[in-house]
């Protein structure tokens, strides 16, 4: 199964602040490494890491090509009217350079902690499902006159409109946060050493199943892999056949690197991507 989406590769790096500056290097890394996207955690309520917006826009400045995207944004503490309009304004200022992955929540007690309102997980479901509506409605996509239980747009002005259709990439596992991807989002953005290659066939089934019951094409939903492992020039032939498997035979075409050092940034813009464009490219030739 291959959507056939154009391939990304990309970076996940840990916003730690013990040194600032490393964290805004190995974004600037990513970009000269070749790669297309660099992206960071967002816990804001974890005092070791630096805030993930605040971040984002600093390593803007700093970069010229790379898209940029939180990975993914703690809805409960990010208001969906204020997040995006932080996106649409981010968006303009690089010149159409970010797409919002967006979570429901975790780590409840520390949500409920910095004045974050629990929730049960179906509750989680319908407040993620409600703010997609929320912030279409901001940037022009929806109705603004949209009344949820947990957010509302009602009586809402537009703006600003983002310089490019922002992508929405929904962090989904359970059934019901897939059927909302399916439904609503634009990308699924799994971690994939938390899948086995079953979970992987089951989840893409429910995101199509729930995708043409919206009206949908299944690949309106671009699938998106977070993966980690070790990264060097004799671990790349293991990564190429890996991620070619992932593209070809599940759809995903977007990937995303954890690591923090910019020599494994470097195999993966020198070894990997190239030696997988080709594969894929063939492959589909």
């Amino acid at each position: 199964m291959d959507y056939g989406h154009d391939l990304v590769f990309g970076s996940f790096v840990t916003p730690t602040n013990a040194d600032p500056q490393r964290v805004v290097e190995l974004a600037v890394a990513t970009e000269r490494a070749g790669l297309d996207l660099v992206t960071f955690q967002d816990h804001p309520y974890q005092p070791a890491f630096l805030d993930t917006w605040t971040l984002l826009s600093y390593v803007a400045a700093r970069t010229e090509r790379v898209l940029l995207s939180p990975n993914v944004a703690n809805l409960p503490l990010r208001p969906p009217a204020v997040l995006a309009r932080s996106a649409a304004s981010l968006d303009l200022l690089t010149d159409g350079r970010v797409e919002l992955g967006l979570g429901a929540g975790a780590f409840w007690d520390a949500i409920e902690a910095l004045g974050g309102r629990r929730l049960s997980p179906g509750q989680s479901v319908q407040a993620l499902r409600e703010a997609i509506h929320v912030i279409h409605a901001a940037w022009g996509k929806g109705s603004p006159q949209f009344q949820g239980e947990y957010y509302s747009a009602k009586g809402a002005k537009v703006g600003p409109r983002p310089a490019h259709d922002i992508g929405i990439w929904l962090g989904a596992y359970k059934p019901r946060m897939l059927e909302l991807t399916g439904a609503l989002a634009d990308g699924w953005l799994p971690s994939i050493g938390r899948m086995s290659l079953q979970d992987i066939v089951d989840a893409n089934a429910r995101i199509d199943d729930a995708a043409r019951a919206a009206g949908r094409a299944p690949e309106a939903v671009r699938r998106i892999a977070n993966v980690s492992g070790p990264l060097s020039p004799a671990t790349a032939p293991q990564w190429v056949e890996q991620v070619t498997g992932l593209v070809l035979e599940h759809g995903f075409s977007t990937f995303v690197f954890a690591g923090d050092e910019p020599a494994g940034l470097d195999v993966v813009g020198q070894h990997i991507a190239p030696a997988v464009r080709e594969a894929v490219a063939s492959a589909r030739a």
